[in-house]
């Protein structure tokens, strides 16, 4: 125990000397997340609206009829009182002024209303939104022209393992502490590297140091700088932006142990073939950098193209990120068959990765001892 805490203590001291680490580590992440909270946050719980201009260049019975109703519409701001010229809407549609106008029929005997949006925000979410609330108010309309009374309506309700409504924070607060702690695993291992290019594990193999003592006392100093992530990212998550965690913590200590020595790992193999700690560095931003952004911590994979989601689902902090959802979120029981799927796969990751970092590591210090 002497000697354990003595590498603790050293180990410990290393990883504060190491600015790259800690940016990466803790401060990345609290930045990272707060600006996207700041952009995103709330934004489910505001009521969608639309500001539009109407366009009745020759009105009439049909047209007035279309205008009184899109009038009731509590999502349609309409951008002035009257109904302006298309020339005018057209004009407002293009200098952004409007999201879109709306035109209305020329005659009593026309059947088409038009939506003008700008080009640039044909894909947007606003004109989606306003081209499927008008599908619905024409079909409500041809019911009405037909004399014809709904009968099926659509209800929406939603359910949860938590007291409230899920939000967006609740959904990036879960995402960046899964990506916190995956860098803190793969970043972390960079002294393992200078102390290698330096010769100090070589010097050290040559002390009565336990070196299993060495690897635990490193394995338990991320375990403890892994834990103060995901409390100080909790903290920030619900005390400033009103996040909500509902915690199955017998489900979270599993993920939360299993993910972190598992990036350790990860961390461990890109060590064992980096060189210097530039090329370290570079393999671990680019490994980094992708399961970012295709690892559903921003945004959920199932809104990304079909092509690139097999992609998704290879890479570990994939299952690291909904088992941290599963486990401090929807409070997933232990026991979930889901949930020990997922950290099956990211085991997986992890037992291979150390398996063959061990390999090469062994590799190496045979070859200089010749």
């Amino acid at each position: 125990m002497k000697q354990f805490k003595q590498l603790f203590i050293a180990q410990l001291k290393l990883t504060f000397r190491e600015k790259q680490a800690w940016f990466w580590g803790i401060f990345f992440p609290v930045i990272l997340m707060s600006i996207f909270m700041v952009i995103f946050s709330g934004s489910s719980e505001t009521e969608f609206s639309a500001n539009v201009a109407i366009v009745d260049e020759n009105p009439n019975e049909t047209s007035e009829m279309f205008y009184n109703q899109l009038k009731q519409l509590p999502v349609l701001e309409m951008e002035t009182i009257e109904p302006v010229t298309r020339e005018e809407a057209e004009k407002l549609v293009e200098n952004q002024d409007v999201h879109a106008a709306i035109v209305l029929p020329e005659s009593a005997e026309a059947t088409s209303i038009h939506l003008i949006v700008n080009k640039e925000n044909e894909q947007g979410v606003t004109a989606q939104a306003l081209s499927g609330i008008l599908e619905q108010f024409i079909q409500q309309a041809n019911l009405h022209a037909v004399g014809a009374t709904p009968i099926y309506e659509l209800q929406f309700e939603s359910i949860t393992s938590g007291s409230n409504e899920l939000s967006y924070t609740d959904f990036l607060l879960t995402g960046m502490i899964a990506l916190a702690i995956a860098q803190g695993g793969m970043f972390g291992m960079i002294d393992l590297v200078e102390m290698r290019r330096k010769g100090l594990i070589k010097r050290l193999r040559m002390t009565p140091a336990n070196m299993n003592l060495f690897g635990l006392s490193d394995m338990v100093m991320r375990l403890l700088f892994s834990i103060v992530q995901i409390i100080l990212l909790s903290l920030i998550g619900v005390l400033i932006f009103g996040a909500n965690l509902y915690i199955n913590f017998p489900s979270l200590i599993i993920v939360f142990l299993l993910g972190a020595l598992s990036f350790n790992a990860l961390g461990y193999f890109f060590s064992s073939f980096s060189k210097t700690s530039e090329a370290y560095m570079g393999v671990a931003n680019i490994v980094s950098f992708v399961m970012m952004f295709l690892s559903g911590v921003f945004f959920p994979i199932e809104t990304m193209p079909e092509w690139i989601q097999p992609v998704s689902y290879v890479l570990p902090l994939t299952y690291f990120v909904e088992g941290l959802r599963e486990s401090m979120i929807y409070s997933t029981s232990i026991f979930s068959a889901s949930l020990w799927s997922g950290i099956g796969v990211m085991v997986l990751w992890g037992v291979i990765t150390f398996f063959i970092g061990s390999l090469l590591y062994k590799r190496s210090s045979i070859v200089a001892t010749r």
